[in-house]
């Protein structure tokens, strides 16, 4: 999802309490990895991997000039003859330490092995946040959480736009990159703002 469409979803959301959840959640995943200069750890449950939102977190380090923003993949299961980058195992949240940022991303609830590394996790001094369904024991070890419930009758946003939205705003809550680029976006930002504005009643 880009700008442009990120900003026509801000316009059909304008006025609801998204809007505001997404950029405060996105505030707490920015300070967190830009305060403490930390590596920012990203993994899901063992049905769901974040893919799209690793994706997305690296583009918006790059466009935002805040490296911190773009994440380690962590992996219930490793296949073999996989990249370094990929090959990043459940392990290494046990090695987390205060500094570091471990952001839980899954629409399941949490399986008991996975709560229990987030637990060492957490006691190790790490950041934890979740961006989930609304797991009570999964909020009680995140400092920071955003709930997603899955609905049936299309009063909720899916999981998948809601990480669109936390990207964006991670990215534009941080400093102007060098080079222009954060510049450029900005422009592209105002562009989307410009083509989805009414244009004004003249009597």
């Amino acid at each position: 999802m880009d700008a442009v469409r990120v900003a026509l979803l801000r316009e059909v959301l304008a006025g609801t309490e998204w809007l505001q959840s997404t950029r405060r959640f996105a505030g707490a995943l920015r300070s967190s990895v830009g305060a403490h200069r930390g590596g920012l750890l990203l993994v899901g449950s063992a049905g769901y991997e974040p893919w799209h939102l690793a994706a997305h977190l690296d583009d918006e380090a790059a466009w935002s000039g805040l490296p911190e923003l773009s994440p380690t993949l962590v992996r219930h299961r490793v296949p073999g003859g996989v990249p370094a980058h990929l090959s990043v195992g459940l392990g290494r949240l046990a090695a987390a330490r205060r500094g570091e940022t471990v952001l839980v991303v899954t629409p399941e609830r949490p399986e008991a092995a996975l709560l229990e590394r987030v637990h060492d996790a957490r006691r190790g001094g790490t950041t934890i946040l979740a961006l989930d369904g609304g797991d009570a024991d999964l909020r009680s070890l995140a400092h920071d959480a955003l709930a997603v419930p899955a609905t049936d009758d299309g009063t909720s946003l899916d999981l998948d736009t809601v990480q669109h939205l936390v990207s964006a705003a991670a990215g534009e809550n941080s400093l102007p990159a060098p080079h222009g680029r954060r510049r450029f976006r900005d422009r592209l930002s105002r562009l989307a703002d410009q083509l989805t504005t009414p244009p004004p009643v003249r009597w």
